[in-house]
């Protein structure tokens, strides 16, 4: 979906990605297609609900590549539910996906960057991380915290360089939405809604959220 379209657009202006995917065969599939569009890309397995593979994936590319300017924390999971509805297990899973795994990264990117005069972090939010959604108490939670995450690590090292935003995505038609829509009622009820609630009436593309992606890692945004 989003990151994937965005993988496409950095390595179109000449980045070398690595893409992070538990999913073996799709990230392959993005970076095959970067390839054969003349780009450079490779794809790594990697679970970023495990410590360890968080770890290794920095330290590997950083290893491999001898530097990491650019650091987009994508990687999500959506929990519906109201305040009695979501286990513990649903909270403290969002937390570690949605936060946890963003905050790791980040931890581990930042000493590098910083020893290379500078860098880009993008964590991925969502517009449930500014506004509300309906029943979806764990998902909403764990978003404003990341933009919390993003604005205090903005604070801390701007002076170093690294520049720290975070993406807030609307609405995007990805299965990443399928919880949700099944929540709303069905397809019928969140085209309803998506007409209805947002200020345009539709949804927006993979393709124009990856370019806000680009703007927000490129020097395009050097001053934010």
């Amino acid at each position: 979906g989003i990151v994937r379209a965005g993988a496409l657009v950095m390595a179109r202006e000449g980045a070398a990605v690595v893409i992070a995917d538990r999913d073996k065969e799709a990230g392959e599939a993005t970076a095959c297609d970067i390839r054969a569009a003349g780009g450079r890309a490779e794809a790594v397995t990697t679970d970023v609900g495990d410590d360890a593979a968080v770890e290794q994936l920095i330290t590997s590319a950083i290893g491999k590549h001898g530097r990491i300017d650019i650091l987009h924390n994508h990687a999500g999971i959506q929990v519906g539910g109201t305040l009695t509805e979501v286990g513990a297990d649903g909270m403290d899973a969002s937390w570690r996906i949605n936060v946890r795994a963003q905050f790791l990264a980040a931890r581990t990117v930042m000493p590098s960057m910083i020893a290379q005069g500078g860098g880009v972090i993008l964590n991925t939010a969502s517009n449930s991380g500014v506004f509300y959604d309906r029943e979806m108490i764990a998902y909403a939670t764990s978003k404003h915290a990341v933009v919390a995450m993003t604005r205090q690590m903005s604070l801390d090292y701007a002076r170093h360089n690294v520049r720290i935003n975070a993406l807030c995505p609307g609405w995007v038609d990805t299965p990443f939405n399928e919880p949700f829509i099944a929540q709303m009622g069905g397809r019928e009820a969140i085209e309803t809604y998506v007409r209805t609630k947002i200020p345009m009436g539709r949804w927006a593309s993979a393709e124009e959220i990856a370019e806000a992606i680009l703007f927000l890692v490129s020097d395009r945004s050097s001053f934010m």
